[in-house]
C-alpha cells in the first residue's frame, strides 16, 4: 500500500451547455487529466464533463461513486479507500461547485475526519456570481435554500428575509425548483414591499443569461420566462 495518502479535489462544472474551457481553468483540466477516481451526483453527467474537458482520457478506466439523495450516509466513508491506496478522488457536482448547495459535503466531511487532505479548485459558482452582479451587499449575505412549498408558510419565510435584509442589509439568496421559478417571481413582487428589491440571475454564464435587479412594484409590470432555467433570487 501506498504510504502517501491521496487528495480530495473538489472539481466545479459548468452551470449548463457552456464549452467548459470558456468558464472553467486550466487547473481544473490538469485535475481530471490525472485523476480516474471520482465521487459524483450523477454518473452519467460526470463522464460527460470528462469527456467534454478531456476528450482523450479514457472512459474505461474511471472508477466512479455516486452521491446523491438517494446515497446511504453509511456508505460514504469508504469512498474515500482510494486515498488510503495512494490515489487522488475528484468529487464532481452536477452544477457548478461541489459542496455548495450540493451533496459532496458529506464527503468532504469525511474526508477531514480521515485525515485527508482537500483541494478546492477554482469554478462557477452560480450563488456568488449572482450576488457579484445584483448589487447588493456582498460582505453579509446568506443562502437559503429552498424555501416552503406550501403558499402561507412561503409567504412568511419571504416577509421574514425581507426583514433581515432591510434590517441587518444582509443579502438573501434562494433557489427555486425550475418548474415554478415564474411563481416565484410573482409571490415575491406581491410579498415585498415595493420598494425592496429583487435580483433575478437566470442561466448564469450561458448564452441566455439573464441579471436584473428592480424594486418588487417594478417586477410586477415586467415580463420574463424564467420557467425551467436555473435561477438564483436575492432580495436585497
Amino acid at each position: 500500500m501506498n504510504s502517501k495518502k491521496g487528495n480530495l479535489y473538489l472539481i466545479p462544472c459548468t452551470l449548463g451547455d457552456t464549452p467548459p474551457l470558456e468558464v472553467i481553468p486550466l487547473l481544473v483540466k490538469k485535475a481530471v487529466e490525472h485523476i480516474d477516481h471520482y465521487i459524483v451526483e450523477h454518473e452519467k453527467s460526470a463522464r460527460a464533463f470528462i469527456k467534454a474537458i478531456h476528450s482523450k482520457k479514457s472512459q474505461r478506466v474511471l472508477k466512479i461513486e455516486q452521491l446523491n439523495k438517494f446515497t446511504n450516509p453509511e456508505d460514504i466513508p469508504a469512498m474515500l479507500a482510494p486515498c488510503h491506496e495512494g490515489f487522488d478522488v475528484g468529487v464532481i457536482s452536477d452544477a457548478g461547485c461541489p459542496g455548495i448547495a450540493d451533496p459532496g459535503a458529506a464527503v468532504v466531511e469525511q474526508a477531514h475526519l480521515q485525515n485527508i487532505k482537500v483541494v478546492p479548485l477554482v469554478g462557477p459558482s452560480s450563488l456568488l456570481l449572482a450576488l457579484m452582479a445584483s448589487g447588493g451587499n456582498g460582505q453579509k449575505f446568506a443562502f437559503n435554500g429552498y424555501l416552503p412549498i406550501d403558499k402561507d408558510e412561503r409567504k412568511t419565510k419571504i416577509k421574514q428575509l425581507e426583514r433581515l435584509a432591510l434590517t441587518d442589509e444582509q443579502s438573501q439568496l434562494f433557489i427555486e425548483t425550475p418548474y415554478r421559478n415564474n411563481q416565484m417571481l410573482e409571490t415575491l413582487s406581491q410579498s415585498l414591499q415595493k420598494d425592496t428589491r429583487i435580483c433575478i440571475a437566470c442561466d448564469i454564464t450561458l448564452p441566455t443569461e439573464y441579471i436584473k435587479t428592480m424594486p418588487a412594484s417594478e417586477w410586477k409590470n415586467k415580463t420574463v420566462d424564467l420557467n425551467k432555467r436555473p435561477t438564483v433570487f436575492i432580495i436585497l
